[in-house]
């Protein structure tokens, strides 16, 4: 008989149970982080699964989904039945309104714009209230003279014309004074 006690140790608790015993231990007012937990249960149970961190995210998982385990700022904590629920971000949902009995809901309208009826007549544009076409107007031809023969024919001489002026060119020698 002390051979087979040797050869088979006690058997470990259940994960979850190994979870529930390491946040009571703990004890911390704020829930423990899973670190924590997986020190407290390799300190308490030495040698473990390989797969120990992936078989302890594994059950938190899942306790937290069940409703077993509170996870709040990246801690877990055990689930107080009469505490009220924690708000995470963003604004809360409206509550649903529920339907008087023998009321039904119609089936709601498909996202997006709905199909053209092959079948429909064809419709012809409008024409438009004003008689100016759409869009950006065309350019107007230039005149037949050029930009002088229009300029003198529709401005007097007096004013300047469009644009920089040209560059006056300096000649190449400049008369330098040399005071000896």
């Amino acid at each position: 008989m002390a051979t087979e006690e040797v050869n088979n140790p006690p058997s470990l608790p259940s994960y979850p149970q190994l979870i529930i015993n390491a946040i009571e231990a703990l004890n911390d007012k704020n829930g423990s982080n899973k670190t924590s937990i997986s020190k407290y249960i390799e300190s308490k149970y030495g040698d473990l699964a390989a797969g120990h961190s992936t078989l302890l995210s594994h059950h938190l998982n899942i306790m937290k989904e069940s409703g077993e385990l509170v996870f709040w700022k990246n801690n877990y904590m055990k689930a107080d039945p009469n505490a009220p629920p924690r708000r995470g971000r963003g604004r809360p949902p409206k509550p649903k309104v529920p339907l008087p009995p023998g009321m039904v809901l119609s089936s709601a309208r498909p996202r997006g714009r709905p199909p053209k009826n092959p079948n429909a007549p064809l419709r012809f544009p409008k024409p438009s209230g004003s008689g100016k076409p759409r869009g950006r107007p065309r350019k107007m031809a230039r005149p037949e003279g050029g930009i002088a023969a229009s300029s003198t024919t529709m401005m007097s001489a007096s004013v300047r014309p469009r644009g920089r002026p040209p560059k006056v060119k300096t000649s190449a020698f400049t008369e330098v004074s040399v005071g000896h």
